[in-house]
Order: structure tokens, then sequence, then C-alpha cells
């Protein structure tokens, strides 16, 4: 199989055909709570955008934007049900933590729900810390909260 990543951005015709499948898949996973998180997951404006390709297709995709000065926030992390179980989503995310770390962010923090074990299972075995609800997530009984001092 041949792996390659992209760096792109939101305008990215393939990273906007897989968030729609990744908003697909939490509004079945956060039922009525789904349109809570949406207002927060817009991804006209995001400049740093990750797409892994597996043969040519694309099955991964990440993205990161500042939240404040010297942390990245990750967003938008998805990887195509028939692609788990090889890696691709911890290669999307290290990508981000590099391409921030070379643009100088110091850390990345990031919001997952509880009803994605997958998802806190790769932040908790690519050294993310549990930390506080930040921001819009601040008291969100669905939400939860990781940081990661980046390298």
């Amino acid at each position: 199989m041949n792996v390659r990543l992209k760096r792109t951005n939101s305008r990215d015709n393939d990273f906007a055909s897989l968030v729609k499948l990744l908003d697909a898949d939490l509004a079945a996973r956060d039922g009525t709570e789904h349109d809570f998180y949406a207002a927060f997951n817009i991804i006209d404006k995001i400049p740093h955008v990750i797409l892994l390709y597996a043969d040519e297709k694309p099955v991964s995709c990440g993205a990161m934007k500042e939240l404040e000065t010297g942390v990245m926030e990750i967003k938008r992390m998805y990887t195509l049900p028939a692609s788990r179980g090889n890696s691709f989503a911890s290669r999307v995310l290290l990508a981000l933590e590099k391409w921030a770390a070379e643009i100088g962010y110091k850390s990345s923090v990031l919001e997952t729900g509880k009803r994605q074990p997958e998802a806190i299972a790769l932040y908790q075995k690519s050294g993310y810390q549990s930390i506080p609800n930040y921001g819009q997530y601040a008291g969100v009984e669905n939400s939860v909260c990781f940081g990661k001092t980046l390298n």
C-alpha cells in the first residue's frame, strides 16, 4: 500500500469530503447534542490540514488552528472505517504536531466526546494528558479535553 501525507488547508475538496463523513458519524453518536458541537467545527478558514492518502485515496484527515498564543488546537480528526487499524490517525496526528512545532507552537490541545472511545485511546497512546475542559467545552458533560507539550 502506498501511503502519503499532504499538507493543505480547509478549502481542499478531499478534506471537505472526509469532514462530511465525520459529521455524519458524530451526529449518530452525539444525537441531539450534535448541533452544539457543530457550531465549533466550522472548517471554512482552517489554514493547517493534513490529509493521508492510501493508494491515492483520501482516507484520513486532521486539522489544527490557533487557540491562543503558543497553543494549537487539534480539530476534525477522522479515518474512514474501512481504513482503521492501520495507524493512519496516529500518523496524521504526529504530522500535525510536527507542523505545529515547526511554526512555533509549544503545545496542543483538543476536545473529543466520551462516546468516541477509539479517539480517546488514540490521544492517550499519543502522549496526551487529560486537562480541564476549556473554552466552550467547560461544563459540557460529554466532552473530554486533552493537552500535550510539543517538542
